[in-house]
């Protein structure tokens, strides 16, 4: 389990891809403190286990669902990517329940100054906008962040200084992917009322039918 407070930007040094599977070579220093091998640490919000220690890094294996859900595949040679190593059981809950497991991508659309923030236009999918509210929680490229806004395609965050500073979110530009965590506590409700209404045989067409729409 991670909270979504990046601890430190590394940089990749390769990105391997083969047919069914890949391989990430991450320089990094402050997270390799205290992880050993099979230790969990999520790259961009993605969890990965740690195959190979090293003096300047680490390297992770990346499943080919792993490529299709999340922006990994698209990484270079010297790009910026945000890393948190799992929470430690006496450590601070400083973000909010984050699990490192993406549910999808999303597409910068735009970045606006105001004042000594920024404001972060995201474009995500009908499913995983489902499961956003204003001032929830959203986990963006592994970082734990507040909605400030809803809208019917995207949605957006404001960036203090101290974020920008810490995160790789502000180097990117308008059509950049990034990848998305919805909440998982909203995800858990979402299955919850599914069974539910499954199980009741109350319908949409029901509700609509009794005059609950």
């Amino acid at each position: 389990m991670f909270t979504g407070i990046i601890e430190e930007t590394g940089s990749v040094a390769r990105v391997l891809q083969g047919g069914t599977s890949g391989e990430i070579r991450i320089n990094a220093s402050y997270v390799l403190e205290g992880t050993k091998l099979g230790d969990s640490i999520a790259v961009n919000g993605v969890c990965l286990t740690v195959t190979g220690l090293y003096d300047d890094g680490f390297t992770a294996d990346v499943m080919p669902e792993t490529l299709r859900r999340s922006n990994l595949g698209m990484l270079r040679s010297g790009d910026r990517v945000n890393l948190e190593r799992a929470m430690a059981a006496d450590g601070r809950f400083g973000g909010h329940i984050v699990s490192g497991h993406i549910d999808g991508t999303g597409e910068i659309a735009s970045l606006r100054n105001e004042g000594n923030a920024v404001w972060v236009r995201i474009r995500a999918k009908e499913e995983i906008l489902a499961l956003i509210v204003e001032k929830g929680s959203i986990t963006i490229d592994g970082i734990s962040l507040t909605v400030a806004t809803l809208g019917s395609d995207y949605f957006e965050v404001s960036i203090i200084p101290h974020t920008g500073a810490q995160t790789t979110l502000l180097k990117k530009k308008a059509g950049d992917k990034v990848n998305l965590e919805n909440d998982i506590i909203g995800k858990y409700v979402q299955r919850l009322l599914e069974k539910s209404t499954q199980s009741s045989g109350i319908t949409e067409s029901f509700l609509a039918e009794h005059g609950f729409f």
